[in-house]
């Protein structure tokens, strides 16, 4: 009897010092990893100064140099954005505000182009090449100094899990090798085993159904990449349903497992949303100017009041409605807006819903925020004419603006700061990710056509579109980071005949730089069917021409001089069934329905 409860006392003790372990991942095991792989890719590209190599060498050092990057990046690039940019960003020319400077382009974009283009053993290629391999090594010494810890790991992975669907894939990563479709086998590959050897034990024994079909989904998604590896014929509407998106769900539920770390506010993304194609996905705040975050529901309200209320404006005859009709996609459908006198205003005007995912507004870029933009409207002379330190008494005639004022501030306002404040908080409200395509994609319906699903594996894919209109914003603001919201030379016409390129410089204005002229914010594409006329000035009337524009090579493409263009100036070669599935697929991004007000004023 003694022996059996010595017995058991013996195994309650190991018993209860087993649930008490603390389990440490190795996080320096997967450190190393990051750093050695950083060290290969340094090799490698060495290897391509070899001036005896021949073009398909060349090309297979350029891969394998990219695989090692792939996967050294979740955490490198974390830890420095704007390197890893360098890195792996596109060959274009580089523009230092700060000292007003054109970088040439480097990185191994730039290197993939000399190799494709078979310019080995150029001046350019070796200085191309120097310059990369510095790149990296400042990496590699920012990787090693850097201790990986939960909250990195957790971060970085979230981050890379967004570039394989909105980088890697669509090719914007891999422009003249199209390897991107290889590469995203490779990034998840590399989780896998960065998983194995930090996490995986300790979720094997909290939950090892989750981790069993976590790694299942992996090994599939893989597969799906090897089984459809060529760029144009990829299934990535398939890719992402039924492969990325689990691998995010398991991904997030071991994040939750773990207990290591819970994520926080201060990133663009929710950490909790299962994929990213969640109405929740994105952190409103993260994208708020800092002195008007945590708004209130009060503030709110006002705001949308405010929104259509003529008596902002000196004129008595404009509101911010005027030119952002609700039921029109909060823009007007007209070439340009009439100024408060009744002429044409410069440009056209895009929609509202969801601008607050933007760095930029206006089509020039010429406010970072916006409160700016809107603060831009008051002072326009052309529009509300209204000084922002200033306040509207007018609009107090209406009684309820005293409540309404009291409620969100505490007092009646003596200056416009506060009604720009609380119309801002109104339009970051503006926002969609309910629309066809969102639940389709999220699995919560099955509608999608083949017309649609082509539309979207072309619009991502052969047709170029989600390399400037990132998904799943598809806006030009730049993942996974989201700290600038790209501007793009296209050459658009100044009529509808395509005979005659537009005189409007746009961002041309704020430096003067050669490189700038033509140069408009990348606007996004969700509601497009709510928003014509088409371009910064209105040009195009239907998707229809639109399309045809970028299937001819946009303004280059057309035979304008359009020396700095971005967009490649080559053909897409899309045929008219391909042309009409993109449009189609653009009609499953409308999502308006929720956007009505009550406080609707009559004719705008």
């Amino acid at each position: 009897m003694k022996a059996s409860i010595g017995l058991f006392l013996i195994f309650c003790f190991f018993s209860c010092n087993k649930k008490e372990a603390h389990y440490e991942p190795n996080w320096t095991a997967v450190q190393n990893y990051y750093s050695n792989n950083l060290t290969k890719a340094i090799g490698l590209l060495n290897e391509l100064r070899n001036e005896d190599l021949a073009i398909e060498d060349a090309k297979r050092l350029f891969e394998l140099t990219r695989n090692a990057f792939k996967k050294a990046e979740p955490y490198a690039s974390y830890l420095n954005p704007e390197v890893g940019h360098r890195v792996n960003g596109p060959a274009l020319p580089i523009f230092k505000e700060d000292n007003q400077k054109v970088l040439n382009p480097v990185g191994l974009q730039a290197l993939e182009e000399s190799i494709y283009r078979e310019r080995l053993n150029t001046p350019q290629f070796i200085r191309e090449l120097d310059i990369t391999i510095g790149l990296l090594e400042t990496l590699k010494k920012t990787v090693i100094k850097k201790s990986l810890n939960p909250q990195r790991f957790f971060i970085a992975t979230h981050q890379q899990l967004l570039r394989i669907i909105s980088l890697g894939i669509t090719g914007f990563d891999t422009p003249a090798s199209n390897l991107g479709i290889k590469e995203a086998g490779v990034s998840l590959q590399s989780l896998a085993y960065v998983y194995k050897k930090s996490i995986q034990y300790d979720i094997r024994g909290k939950d090892i159904k989750l981790d069993k079909k976590f790694l299942i989904e992996i090994e599939s998604a893989i597969h799906f990449t090897n089984e459809q590896p060529s760029f144009e014929d990829f299934d990535r509407y398939t890719f992402i349903k039924n492969h990325m998106n689990p691998i995010t769900r398991s991904w997030v539920a071991i994040r939750k497992k773990s207990g290591l770390w819970n994520g926080n506010s201060s990133y663009p993304f929710n950490f909790d949303a299962p994929t990213f194609f969640e109405s929740n996905t994105f952190n409103e705040a993260y994208f708020t100017s800092s002195i008007n975050r945590n708004v209130s529901v009060d503030q709110i309200t006002l705001g949308e009041k405010l929104f259509f209320d003529k008596n902002l404006s000196k004129t008595k005859n404009m509101a911010c409605a005027t030119c952002h009709h609700p039921d029109k996609g909060y823009s007007d459908n007209k070439i340009s807006s009439l100024d408060n006198k009744g002429n044409p205003l410069q440009r056209n005007t895009p929609t509202l819903i969801n601008s607050v995912y933007q760095r930029s507004f206006f089509w020039d870029g010429r406010s970072q925020t916006l409160l700016d933009q809107i603060s831009s409207v008051f002072t326009n002379t052309k529009e509300f004419d209204n000084a922002v330190h200033q306040f509207s008494e007018d609009i107090l005639q209406d009684s309820t603006y005293v409540r309404l004022f009291k409620k969100a501030y505490g007092r009646i306002s003596n200056k416009n700061t506060e009604v720009i404040k609380a119309i801002s908080s109104y339009i970051s409200t503006l926002n969609g990710f309910d629309s066809k395509f969102d639940k389709n994609i999220r699995g919560e319906e099955d509608t999608f056509t083949e017309q649609e699903k082509l539309g979207f594996n072309l619009f991502t894919g052969k047709a170029l579109c989600a390399t400037c209109h990132f998904i799943p914003l598809t806006n030009g603001t730049v993942p996974p980071f989201y700290t600038e919201t790209e501007k793009e030379v296209i050459g658009v016409p100044k009529n509808m005949d395509n005979k005659e390129l537009d005189n409007d410089y746009g961002f041309y204005w704020k430096f003067k730089e050669p490189l700038h002229k033509g140069m408009f914010k990348t606007p996004t594409v969700r509601n497009a069917t709510l928003t014509a006329p088409y371009m910064h000035n209105g040009v195009y009337e239907s998707l229809d021409q639109v399309m045809e524009f970028y299937n001819l090579g946009g303004g280059a493409g057309l035979g304008f001089n359009v020396a700095h263009q971005t967009l490649p100036f080559d053909k897409l070669e899309l045929d008219d069934e391909e042309l009409k599935a993109l449009v189609a697929y653009l009609k499953t991004l409308t999502d308006s329905s929720k956007h009505s007000s009550k406080f609707v004023m009559d004719n705008y």
